[in-house]
């Protein structure tokens, strides 16, 4: 098995994928690079590690729970949403090696027996990997939401790639709720929000010098309309541990998608 790419992935807005929307064809194109997506990445996973913009802790935390639950963390959607499902396996090996590479890179780690999987996990693999026999596991986020820890946090994963395992940041480029709404509401009048940042970021991310890459996305705050498309930053972060878990690898940008009034995109490394 050659080295696996990484990827980030937008995984959409709550069950999105699993329910009638309006208009009916909003999550069609992010839809479509999901189920594209073992084709891009060109060999099945041993394993996934996804990185979620809906688990922080205070120190990392890798999920050893062997078979984890659902964790149905958004609200006000039809009840049939709730009763999704997505049996994969977890993978206590691979947890403890994750355990064993950040020690090694005098990284603090904890580890969870008992956390399921959120919806930034099992709603877009069970779009992507629909029959739910890769074994996935979950890495919390930090709470600071440090730029340079997560990168270092990426780089710590990085001999993953060479062993199988497919790593996944699962966030969105753009995640202004507010002015997402208010574009639902007024049916997009505002035009497409975050074209700014969404240029930077691309630029950025497909800079052929990773160092400066790493430099730039730390210091994502600064780059135009960075504030405006992250009031918080939570779902831009696993962007940042993918980029780290990247090496030298040039990204590319794989999706761009304009959706409730902002762009979103996607991002692959190798």
């Amino acid at each position: 098995m050659s080295t696996m790419p990484t990827v980030f992935i937008p995984h959409g807005g709550g069950p999105c994928f699993f329910m009638e929307w309006d208009p009916p064809d909003t999550w069609d194109k992010q839809a479509a690079y999901l189920r594209g997506l073992p084709e891009a990445i060109g060999q099945k996973p041993k394993a996934m590690l996804v990185l979620s913009g809906h688990w922080e802790e205070d120190v990392a935390t890798v999920q050893t729970n062997p078979a984890p639950d659902l964790l149905f963390d958004y609200g006000g959607f039809p009840a049939h949403t709730y009763e999704l499902t997505y049996p994969a396996p977890g993978d206590p090996l691979l947890a403890k090696r994750v355990v064993e590479l950040f020690d090694a890179a005098n990284i603090p780690i904890k580890t969870d027996p008992l956390r399921g999987y959120d919806h930034g996990v099992f709603i877009p693999l069970k779009v992507a990997y629909p029959e739910a026999d890769i074994p996935v596991i979950q890495l919390s986020l930090r709470s600071d939401l440090d730029p340079e820890a997560h990168i270092a946090m990426g780089k710590a994963l990085q001999p993953l790639r060479a062993e199988g395992v497919l790593i996944i940041g699962s966030g969105n480029t753009y995640h202004n709720m507010g002015i997402m709404m208010r574009a639902m509401q007024n049916g997009g009048k505002d035009g497409i929000a975050g074209q700014d940042f969404d240029a930077w970021l691309s630029d950025t991310v497909c800079n052929t010098d990773s160092e400066a890459r790493n430099r730039m996305l730390s210091k994502w705050a600064d780059a135009p309309g960075g504030p405006n498309a992250h009031p918080r930053e939570e779902h831009l972060i696993p962007l940042l541990v993918v980029a780290g878990a990247a090496g030298s690898e040039i990204g590319k940008k794989t999706l761009e998608d304009h959706v409730m009034g902002a762009v979103e995109s996607a991002f692959q490394f190798g």
